[in-house]
């Protein structure tokens, strides 16, 4: 008789777990599938819609100088690295050229006609003076004179300007930085040769960044939104969860003729270089306000095209709800009808809750 009264006991205990349904009327944390149910009041909200711009950064191109060597020769060291910071009158290569003894010797030659041109004026105003010489003459001498310091002064510049004293015979000069900022990129090499102003490509690129332009692709049918004087936000991939506020301070007038895009142009400051040039962003404007709930999207339950919540009620059942989604906000998303304010709706353990396939 005991063991068959303990029989009909175990019975019981087994048939009772078995009538419960996982997640239908069964209150969170009790045994069950309910145990990983939790759910959410369902408040109404106000809801941005944003429009978000890819965009990347980029240098001010007034700030951008290309460094290119002012005489002819061979660049025997350059001191410099892309990424490098450098400062406004800095070394960065030096120079060999033959181009400065050309230079110095002009210059002599000019010294010598000017110490000639001085040594004939100053004979020619004695002449002046006894009636010997006529004014004319006189005046000849005078303009000869200037126009030999003249030259003078010319050949002095020239070699001030390659970067060489007047007095020395070094043939080497140092290439200075015109700015202060950071080496964007290298375009020679020690021992490549030089031929001045006329070469193609710069010997570096320094950019100042202290400043710098986010641009981004617009589409037409946006114009409306995107205008100058626009408060915008920011983010860049390279540093998530970051946001910097900024304001558009131009919209280009002629379209890609490629993307078929305009460029929105937002300018911030950067005194500690954190935003590189070619670094991915985006731009979000805000479009428009309304009224909507934002869900988990682990709240949402998938069927075909259409998409469902599961609301909880008073008496702890669960009602499954045909919802119309609006746009997706990270990991939320927007649901603009088929619940209310205030209804209790399942945001995790909602995939429990479906009925089995076939029923």
């Amino acid at each position: 008789m005991t063991r068959l009264m303990s029989l009909v006991a175990t019975l019981c205990v087994l048939l009772s777990g078995c009538q419960k349904q996982p997640g239908v009327g069964v209150e969170p944390g009790e045994s069950g599938g309910a145990a990983a149910i939790e759910v959410a009041t369902a408040k109404m909200q106000d809801v941005t819609d944003t429009l978000t711009i890819p965009a990347r950064v980029a240098p001010d191109p007034t700030r951008v100088v290309h460094v290119f060597s002012q005489v002819s020769g061979r660049l025997t060291e350059l001191q410099v690295r892309p990424g490098q910071e450098v400062s406004k009158g800095q070394t960065i290569g030096l120079i060999q050229s033959s181009d400065v003894s050309q230079a110095r010797s002009d210059y002599e030659k000019a010294k010598i006609e000017s110490l000639r041109a001085d040594r004939q004026l100053d004979r020619g105003k004695i002449l002046l003076q006894h009636e010997v010489l006529a004014q004319k003459d006189y005046d000849d001498l005078l303009a000869a004179s200037q126009a030999a310091h003249a030259e003078m002064d010319r050949a002095e510049q020239r070699i001030h300007m390659l970067g060489f004293p007047v007095e020395g015979v070094s043939d080497t000069t140092g290439l200075k930085a015109p700015i202060s900022g950071v080496v964007l990129d290298i375009g020679s090499a020690s021992g490549e040769m030089q031929r001045s102003l006329d070469n193609a490509v710069s010997i570096a690129t320094i950019a100042n960044l202290d400043e710098i332009w986010v641009l981004g692709d617009v589409y037409e049918r946006d114009l409306g939104i995107v205008r100058v004087g626009r408060q915008v936000e920011v983010t860049f991939s390279a540093y998530p969860g970051e946001t910097v506020h900024g304001t558009i301070s131009n919209v280009s007038d002629a379209i890609d003729p490629v993307s078929l895009t305009l460029k929105a142009r937002i300018v911030l400051k950067n005194p500690q270089h954190k935003y590189k040039p070619l670094m991915y962003a985006t731009i979000a404007v805000e479009r428009s306000t309304e009224r909507a709930f934002v869900l988990p999207a682990s709240s949402i339950i998938h069927e075909g095209p259409e998409s469902f919540v599961f609301v909880r009620d008073s008496a702890g059942k669960y009602d499954k709800r045909l919802v119309m989604l609006g746009s997706a906000r990270g990991s939320n998303v927007e649901v603009r009808s088929g619940i209310k304010d205030g209804e209790q709706i399942v945001t995790t353990g909602a995939a429990l809750l479906r009925a089995p396939a076939g029923d």
